[in-house]
């Protein structure tokens, strides 16, 4: 493959990540381009290096769009059981949330963060079913359960009740 049209897979990939209204996986897009998987995620790595905000989220690659201007955002800590992951992320979009990531604070190499941009019940069941199905650890197996999530609610009203559902639960670290 010559170099214009290598310039030309990753204008046409950029463009299809930005009109996307929903998460494209690598698969997806190689057989778009009729590429290999590998060549996808080069790409991706290649533009994301370049400055383009390129998320890899455990449905696919999106290109983030701007949070909605209404909607607020808080950063909360818990701790729980692997076996109650799909519960927590549940919780928040039950009551209309998003959880947009998780966190954890590795001895080593410092904060590391997961994408996760999970809106609905879809969303919490494919991310559940890929950690089982893929055999990997969350991020919180590196701390005990501890771990950040940010989340976003569409008013502080909700965000509260999400709260406060977490909380009754004990997922919530005080």
């Amino acid at each position: 493959m010559n170099v214009m049209e290598t310039a030309k897979r990753r204008r046409d990939l950029l463009q299809l990540l930005r009109e996307a209204d929903r998460p494209l996986t690598g698969t997806d897009l190689a057989a778009r381009f009729n590429v290999s998987r590998q060549v996808i995620v080069q790409d991706i790595a290649i533009l994301r290096s370049a400055g383009q905000m390129i998320l890899a989220t455990p449905q696919g690659y999106v290109f983030p769009s701007l949070p909605e201007e209404s909607w607020v955002r808080k950063t909360i800590a818990c701790q729980h059981s692997r076996e109650d992951i799909e519960k927590e992320l549940g919780i928040v979009v039950d009551h209309g949330g998003r959880v947009l990531d998780a966190v954890v604070e590795h001895p080593v190499y410092g904060e590391l963060r997961g994408s996760l941009m999970i809106s609905n019940r879809r969303d919490v069941r494919f991310f559940v079913s890929h950690l089982e199905e893929s055999g990997a650890n969350p991020l919180m197996a590196l701390t005990g359960g501890v771990h950040l999530h940010t989340i976003e609610a569409p008013d502080e009203e909700t965000l509260s009740e999400i709260l406060e559902a977490l909380g009754r639960e004990g997922f919530l670290i005080r």
